[in-house]
């Protein structure tokens, strides 16, 4: 799969999905570190890509715009630390199909994983 890893995640989580055999890039490795978020959902989508983020305004921005894409993956309010999401990423890729990511919003909590198809609104 195909990811970008926005801002509020760290670095090492593209590292890691790379590591894991995926298309991963951090938006700071993209130039994309001050961009707005519509022009990360742009990318993403141009690219394929699944946007992973703690942004909590990319839900929004996906139903406004009646997307089917880029897939998202929210890490909802928490504490994250990068161990913890690395982990949450894990469990996700473990137990859901490309094609249950793909045109889908996915909720991560602490204790459970969401999961919505696009377009919402």
């Amino acid at each position: 799969m195909k990811f970008l890893i926005d801002m509020p995640l760290p670095p090492a989580l593209a590292l890691w999905l790379r590591g894991q055999g995926h298309d991963a890039v951090h938006a700071l490795a993209v130039g994309l570190d001050r961009a707005p978020d519509t022009q990360n959902i742009a990318r993403a989508a141009t690219e394929r890509r699944t946007v992973v983020t703690a942004d909590l305004d990319y839900p929004r921005l996906l139903a406004l715009s009646r997307a089917i894409e880029p897939s998202l993956v929210l890490f909802g309010r928490a504490d994250w630390t990068e161990t913890i999401v690395i982990e949450r990423m894990s469990d996700i890729l473990r137990s859901l199909d490309p094609d249950e990511i793909e045109q889908s919003i996915l909720v991560v909590d602490p204790d459970r994983i969401r999961r919505r198809r696009l377009p919402i609104g």
